[in-house]
């Protein structure tokens, strides 16, 4: 893991000089308040969150978009009130959120699913990368049990549970595989391209980092059928799952042309958009969970 300009410089502003707490309590004041709807996200900047504003704002609806500089900061928010919605996570994602916090946040909506690609500023292809080498893969445990698969589809690794959405570094057979892996938040894989020999690099820090979405070595399928626990979701507090607004924004995403034009755009033309029926998100959800809790 799209609001007026104005807004998003006041926020990212405000990220860079106070903490979570902190900004947390200043948005406080409008969530779930009936004419202004406050979603979490944590690539503001892209251009196509001003078309869904302002599609929202045609339907009677004001969105506030709030920008987190982490992927650790949005479901914290949404489950202390602070935010309405937030959209930056894969189902796997907020499945282990729920897990591991005690929680019970509901995906309300699909929007599209992402290949994850691996990157290298040293090597042009997987061939290239010399064995003993060091590969960085996001530290989350959903992208890092992604991640390894797609190493492991690379040839790099070898993963002893055969390569699953639970899959961790204990997994990985050092002696058949011929890299080292390093985990790290997912948005400082791209700053350690200079040091290690390739990455794996989440859909949204792809254009900050300055690479484009052809320079990916390798990276997975997201149109495989075995991908709908990595389609990224709207969520909520389960409580509100039902609420008649927030899907109206899921309908006004998932069916406004210029923002799912824009979707693909950002995404360099990968992203696979959905419309995967919520029953279905859940019963994946769901799923998820119990493997995660039974691998506890």
């Amino acid at each position: 893991m799209k609001k007026p300009r104005s807004f998003k410089k006041s926020v990212l502003a405000a990220l860079a000089i106070l903490p979570l707490a902190a900004l947390l309590a200043g948005c406080a004041g409008a969530a779930g308040g009936d004419d202004v709807v406050k979603i979490g996200v944590v690539d503001a900047s892209e251009p196509y969150w001003d078309v869904f504003t302002q599609a929202a704002a045609d339907a009677g609806i004001t969105v506030d978009l709030v920008n987190f500089a982490t992927y650790e900061q949005p479901n914290p928010a949404l489950t202390a009130g602070e935010i309405d919605l937030n959209q930056f996570q894969t189902i796997v994602y907020l499945a282990n959120y729920n897990v591991a916090s005690s929680q019970d946040i509901s995906a309300i909506g699909a929007t599209a699913i992402y290949p994850l690609g691996l990157y290298s500023t040293q090597y042009t292809s997987v061939d290239e990368i010399q064995k003993g080498d060091t590969v960085a893969v996001p530290n989350d445990q959903s992208n890092m049990a992604r991640a390894l698969v797609v190493l492991q589809s690379a040839g790099l690794i070898e993963l002893t549970d055969g390569g699953t959405i639970s899959s961790s570094l204990d997994d990985i057979d050092t002696a058949a595989s011929r890299v080292k892996v390093t985990a790290l938040d997912a948005s400082l894989t791209t700053t350690s391209l200079p040091d290690v020999a390739a990455a794996i690099v989440n859909n949204e820090f792809v254009g900050k980092a300055g690479l484009s979405f052809s320079d990916a070595i390798a990276q997975d399928d997201p149109a495989d059928s075995k991908s709908v626990p990595y389609a990224n979701v709207f969520a909520a507090r389960a409580e509100d799952k039902d609420n008649a607004t927030y899907q109206k924004l899921v309908e006004i995403y998932q069916t406004t042309k210029a923002v799912q034009d824009g979707v693909r755009e950002a995404s360099g033309d990968t992203a696979v958009l959905l419309t995967t029926p919520v029953a279905e998100l859940e019963e994946s959800r769901v799923a998820v969970e119990a493997d995660t809790k039974a691998q506890k």
